[in-house]
This record gives structure tokens, sequence and C-alpha cells, in this order.
């Protein structure tokens, strides 16, 4: 039996959302926890290409266009707009070419100019970069700092030995080399995530350096134990005071302890302090709880560091026999996997678009994601902190066995222990993550080689952070035909959770091999969601089930297609298409957030509707549709077909109730009996426009209802953002949907029609997008064409207050207008 135990927290400190736009350093006063590290995203500068020599201080970079961070470069429009393979920012030349979507990479040179005040005379700078993709190299004043290949593990550097007097300019260059065919998705390109500046007195909290976990204590109370770990720039042995402050939400302290130590320059020293916190609000799903740790520095009477590390208490258990068990009570994990991508924004992480992401997943009814294969966004991390996700935290997606000839394995073993640090060093805190997965579908995973890597990794997972348990992501040896699934029982032993890639037909005779190993669906296949589910609900040591994916993304294009053919053509299931694809299209959701079919089906599936319906559209005769695993059919919840008057229409309804009953226009078409083993009952329908209703039925009773109504003529344009009121920052979003809409405002989900887009006052058009996985065109330009009726159109606030006015158009549509207010 294996017991973990949890907690929670941030990295550095508490951060300010935005920087302010000039040259100088925001001052910092002993004490003042939002001073000592701020966002350092405003005001940088991109060159158009590869420009040599950029490091050099004294480079003329006047001519390079000011940007804000985060930012994309693979996300925007290339040159030649128009010429022959050329579609937005798309290329058919890319060398990435179907794993990327045919985004392009290549390399790029960021800038930042910057003084220090007076106030930050004698202190410590230190830059902190989330995430940049990839092959970084980072100067100062020309002095190399460091390079830092990997793009998804963050990495920090201390400027104070090159730094300029104060008052004078300081430049930052950002080498960023995304080169050759290094991945097998979009992974954006350059410095995607946030930059943080710290500024700090010479004895500090380190980088990441407050790890906060919590044990059950008697009477309800909780035991928190604060590790912090400090940096000292002094020579002399330094006395000091560690206080640590425990606060609620609203500010109520509720637990404190202060030790008295001493810090040398020679190693940075981690202090423990224990602190009784009686009857806490645990922190789950449901409620997502969230204290406070205060943690100070004096020197004698004066505060000379203090961060503030939001964390949770929860306690977790994993048990074959029991299950994964939070707060003493059984969860089933409700899972997705995601890529990093936030669709039309590129790989851009603005904590808006990633707090949005977790916003739709918990909506639709995941209770957890993996992110699939590397660390995501600090970001992401605190919006499921702060909404009540759970999470599986990935490292890598190769070892030392290539999947791309130019990707992380070249770096595989100079690095794999710095970056797994790295990540585990950052979201040890946070209450959401419950589980470290090493890899995904490593070739060598079964090897000798790989089994000791297996070892060492897990042995460092284990010493980093004791709390949690670690998995690895393992599929069928596909790739080896011949080799038997038993030979991954030996990596399988060496793990805590096994993670069963697309094998779920290998449980129950697994668990009979290995009663003891803890099992879940690190990846499956939506068309199986029920046959999944039934695993999980059955069996405790099936803790969970993750679909691939949650949302669609970009790059590996088309792996969830489906495709007509003649009826006599051996059926074709190839993983890819080639252009103008550029989606894997395989989602529960799709690229800008909405449902698709497969995720109504899901619904039912987790018992949180009672009754779906989906209609396949028309199949012309002489053909058949084919499906990738990935795929789902071409379904949708529309009863709007035009042309298809009389022909015959498959409905598929989902229910979990004994029977079902459809009606079409008030008139009974038929009912079906439904099993334990079967939630669908199909009909053919000749269509007729009208009203189609479906009926779920247990004992002769009614338990739900679902209808879909033709729609009208297109009538309108309609605008509705997420938020129509936000933050006057860069760091927020608002997401606004455009529908076309019939005279009755109902939805008209046939019709594809360009629409453009002008926005007026304290705001900027950020991206355009929609659904269409082959509609290649710019994610940027005010101008997008609705795919089945919607698009979507993102709007990004300047730093100061107002109103933002977006107005959409479209030719014999009447024209919609929403104002957005900033403050």
């Amino acid at each position: 039996m294996k017991i973990w135990i949890l907690f929670s927290g941030l990295l550095w400190a508490c951060c300010a959302f935005a920087q302010p736009k000039a040259t100088a350093l925001r001052q910092v006063s002993a004490g003042v926890a939002s001073a000592r590290t701020c966002l350092f995203d405003l005001d940088w500068r991109i060159s158009p290409d590869s420009a040599a020599g950029a490091q050099r201080p004294d480079y003329d970079d006047s001519r390079w266009r000011r940007i804000d961070l985060p930012h994309d470069w693979s996300i925007e429009d290339l040159p030649n707009q128009g010429a022959e393979g050329i579609a937005g920012p798309f290329a058919k030349a890319s060398p990435g070419a179907t794993s990327t979507g045919y985004a392009v990479g290549g390399t790029r040179w960021y800038r930042k100019r910057f003084r220090l005040q007076p106030a930050e005379r004698g202190k410590t700078v230190a830059i902190l970069f989330d995430g940049v993709y990839m092959n970084a190299d980072v100067w100062l004043n020309g002095h190399h700092l460091g390079n830092h290949p990997y793009g998804y593990t963050p990495f920090q550097y201390n400027l104070t030995p090159y730094l300029r007097p104060v008052g004078q300019e300081n430049v930052v260059a950002v080498r960023v080399r995304n080169e050759g065919k290094n991945t097998r998705w979009y992974t954006g390109s350059g410095i995607y995530r946030h930059v943080w500046l710290a500024v700090t007195e010479p004895v500090h909290v380190a980088p990441w350096g407050v790890s906060i976990t919590t044990t059950q204590g008697t009477g309800g109370a909780a035991q928190v134990q604060v590790t912090t770990t400090l940096d000292a720039a002094r020579k002399p042995a330094t006395p000091i005071i560690l206080q640590t402050i425990l606060l609620t939400p609203d500010g109520r302290i509720v637990g404190q302890s202060r030790q008295p130590t001493t810090v040398t320059t020679t190693q940075s020293t981690g202090i423990q302090q224990t602190v009784t916190l009686p009857a806490p609000t645990l922190w789950s799903p449901e409620t997502p709880y969230l204290y406070r740790a205060k943690v100070a520095v004096l020197i004698g009477k004066r505060q000379v560091d203090s961060v503030e590390v939001p964390f949770g208490v929860r306690y977790i258990r994993f048990d074959a026999q029991e299950g994964f068990t939070l707060n003493g009570k059984r969860v089933l994990l409700k899972g997705g996997c995601v890529h990093h991508d936030n669709g039309p924004l590129g790989a851009v992480a603005i904590d808006r678009a990633e707090e949005r992401k977790v916003e739709l997943l918990k909506a639709n009814g995941f209770n957890a994601v993996r992110s699939s294969h590397n660390p995501p966004s600090t970001a992401f991390l605190d919006a499921c902190d702060r909404l009540g996700m759970l999470v599986i935290d990935e490292a890598f997606d190769m070892w030392r066995l290539p999947k791309k000839p130019d990707d992380y394995h070249r770096f595989f073993d100079a690095w794999w222990q710095r970056d797994l640090q790295a990540m585990i060093r950052r979201d040890r805190n946070h209450p959401s993550v419950i589980l470290w997965s090493i890899g995904n579908e490593i070739a060598e995973r079964a090897d000798s080689s790989g089994l000791a890597i297996t070892r060492r990794m897990v042995d460092e997972a284990h010493r980093l952070d004791p709390s949690r348990p670690v998995m690895e992501a393992i599929c069928g040896f596909w790739e080896r035909p011949g080799t038997p699934w038993s030979a991954s029982a030996k990596a399988f032993a060496l793990l805590d959770v096994g993670g069963y890639n697309y094998e779920w037909k290998r449980y129950e005779s697994d668990h009979l091999q290995a009663p003891n190993r803890i099992m879940v669906g690190s990846e499956t296949f939506a068309r199986e969601a029920f046959e999944n589910w039934r695993q999980v609900e059955t069996h405790p040591y099936v803790i969970g089930d993750f679909v691939w994916t949650a949302m669609d993304y970009i790059g590996e294009t088309a792996i969830g297609h489906s495709l007509l053919q003649p009826k006599g053509d051996k059926d074709s299931t190839r993983a890819v298409l080639p252009w103008p694809w550029f989606n894997a299209y395989c989602g529960d959701l799709d690229l800008t957030g909405f449902k698709k079919p497969q995720s109504y089906y899901r619904d039912v599936v987790w018992r949180n509707r009672p009754i779906a319906m989906a209609v396949h559209s028309p199949i012309p005769d002489g053909l058949k549709e084919t499906v990738t695993n990935w795929g789902w059919p071409d379904e949708r919840q529309s009863w709007t077909w035009p042309g298809a008057e009389g022909k015959p229409l498959e409905v598929r309804v989902f229910s979990r109730s004994s029977g079902v009953r459809l009606e079409l226009n008030g008139k009974v078409i038929g009912e079906r009996k439904l099993s334990d083993s079967s939630i669908v009952a199909s009909f053919t329908v000749p269509y007729q426009p009208g009203q189609l209703k479906a009926v779920s039925l247990e004992n002769g009773l009614e338990t739900g209802t679902v209808e879909l109504a033709t729609a009208g003529p297109a009538h309108a344009l309609r605008l509705s953002p997420d938020r129509a009121a936000i933050r006057a920052s860069r760091n927020d979003l608002s997401f606004v949907t455009v529908e076309v809409v019939d005279a009755h405002g109902q939805v008209v989900p046939d019709v594809a029609i360009p629409v453009s887009f002008q926005v007026s006052g304290k705001g900027e058009l950020a991206a355009v997008g929609n659904a269409n996985p082959t509609d290649m065109a710019s994610f940027q330009q005010p101008k997008r064409t609705t795919f089945r009726g919607r698009c979507l159109a993102v709007i990004r606030p300047q730093t100061t207050s107002g109103t933002i006015t977006l107005t959409a158009t479209a030719a014999g549509l009447q024209p919609a207008e929403v104002v957005i207010r900033t403050r």
C-alpha cells in the first residue's frame, strides 16, 4: 500500500500583473512582496530574422518590432502571402510539415533595455524565464549568461555581476533557435511564457525556494511543514530570523513560526518550520480553497525579503484496492490530455488564455488533465489551483532515443536531471498536481538502458518530492513488431502508477499478474469512452481515464479525421492528411473551445447529462465513411440539412436510461431499448425540417429530453464576450464568440460566411479563429470565415482603463457590436 500526502504553493513571490512601461525598474521597498518580483514582459523588441551580433549592447535594434511578452512568432503571418504554399502562418515547405501543422520556426532575437533606480543599488538582481521554445541563449550587456535547450522548463540567471551602475542602460538579449525537425506537434517559437525580474537583498529566499507539505494532525488539525531555502551573497555568516505566517484568503492569521538561524555564502540553506493549522478547510476540485504562507527574512528588526506562497491543504492516497482517494474520499479521474497551445493565440501563455482553458475543461465535465507531453506554464497550474482541476504533470516525450531527428534526445543525458528538478521545484507546491510523469511512449522503455533511466528518474523525483507518486505513460510495442506486451512488466514494476496508452483491454489480465499495480488510462480513444469508463467505475485499481485529447490543437494534422471514400475501397485510416490540414481535430472541444459531438457523448458516459443526440451528415450514394482511431463520425447536434429533404439520416441517441423515444414534429419515429452494455440507440429518419426530439425513459417515466430545431436563413451576426469587464492589463483577454443567427436568434449551423472586424478604444484584436481544421488563414488579420455558424475574436486590452468596441460585419447580415470595459 502506498500513501502520498500533500500541500501546495507558487514559485518565487507574488508578482504584479503588469509592469510599468518604462526603462527604469519599479522601485523596491524592503518587505514589499509584490515589488521584489515583478513581470518583465512589456516593451521588448524582436528581430525580423536571425540577426548576427545582436548580443552586443550597442547593436542597433531601432528598426526591430516592439512587442509585449508572452510572444509566439510561429503563429504570425509569413511574408509573401498569396504565394503558392503560403497561407497565414503556414508554409507547405515547413520542416515540421504535418507534425507542426506546417508552422515555421527559425531563429529570432529578443532584446530589452532597462535601468536600475537608486533604490536597487547593492541589490541582487535575477531574471527568470517560465518557458522559451527552444534552445535559448541569454546575454546581459554582452556577457553570455547561459544556454537552455528544453523549451518547456523554467530557468533563471543572476544578473548582478554584469549590471551597469544605477542610472545606466542595461540590455538583455535572448537568441531563440527553433530549428530542424524537433517536435511531434505545434510548439510555437520564442519567449512564449512569462519573464520575471527579482530584485532582492543579498540575503533572500532562493528561486522556487519554498516547499510546503501538510500532514494530518490530531483533532482535525493539519501540520504544515514549510521548508525555505535561502541564498546569501554576503561573505560573513549572517544571523537572521525566518518568519512564516499562514493566512486565509481574506488575510486572517491562522498560524505562525519564527526561527533564528545563520546563513553563509558557502551553500543555500534549507530551514524547516512546522506550523499547526487547526480545523483547515481542505482543497478539492469542488472547494479549491487556497491559504497563503508569508515567508519573511529578518536581519535584526529589519525585514529584508518577503514572499507569499499560496497553498492548499489536501491529502492524497493511491492504492490498488481502494483506488485514488482525495481527503479520504475516492475520486474517479475524468481526465483529458492537453497540449500547451491556445488555438488562435498559438503557444502564447497569457494568464487569461490559460485560465479559460481550465474553465472550459471543467465546464465540460473534466476534473483532471495530463500536461502532454511536457510541463505546462505556471499560469496554467495557478488556474488549476484556483478552479479545482487535478493534474498529471509530465516531463518528457523522449529520452535518449529520438522521435524526430532534432528533438530533445540530443540534450537528454546532459539535461534530464536539471529539467526534472526545474519542473518539480517549480510545481511541487500546487495542490492541483497529484502525479509526476517522467515520460510518454518512450522508445527504450523496456530496454536495460531505459530501465536504468527509469530507476534514476523515479529516485530523483522521490528525492525532490516524496509526497507524490511517479508514473510513465506506456504503450504497446507498435514500433517493434513481435515484442510481447509482457515486456513492459519490468518498467511498470519500477513505477508507483502505471500509465496505459490505448491498452484498456489489458487492465484485467495485468491485474491478475500484478494485483498491486495501480493503473490509469493515460491516453484513450474518444470512441471507446464508455468501455474505458466502465473499467474505472468497476475496478478501483484503474484510477481514471484521460482521452486523447480534451481540446483540439495545432499539429499532428488530421489524426482525428473522418473520410468519405467509395464503398469498394479498402478502409483508409491514415493518421495524417496533407496540406491544407493543420489541426489534429481529435479533441472533445474544438480549437476555439466549443463542444464537439464526442463531448456530448462523454457527458452521458460520465453521467453529467441524462441524454444527448447527434445526427450524421448525409453520405452520398456509393460512398462510405471511415474514421481514424482518434476520430469521430461526422455527426453534429443539428437538424438543419438543406438539400437533404426526404433522404434518410442516421440519428444516434445516447442515454443511460433503459429506453429512448425519438419524435419528429410531434410524431413518434420509434423507441429503442438500452442495456448495461450499450448507451447508444440508432434510428434512421427521413429528413424534413422541423423539430427533432429525443426522450429517455425509465419504467415508462421521462428522465430527460433533448431537442434539435431547423434554423432559418442567416439573418444577423451576434457577439457574445465571455467577459464584458476585464482588467486593463496585457495579461487579460476577452474571448468573443461570433455567431450567425436566423431571425429568431437561433445559430445557423451550416453556413461559412466571411466576417470582418473593427476594434476601437483601449485594446486590440489579438487573434481570430474558427474550428475548421483545414481553413489555413491568418489568425491575426481582422477577418475570419465562420465554420458551422461560428468563429472567435480575442480582444487584448491596453494598460489604461476605458472601453474597447468590437464591431463585426458580413455581407447581407445585420452587423453586431459589443463594448468591453477595462479597469
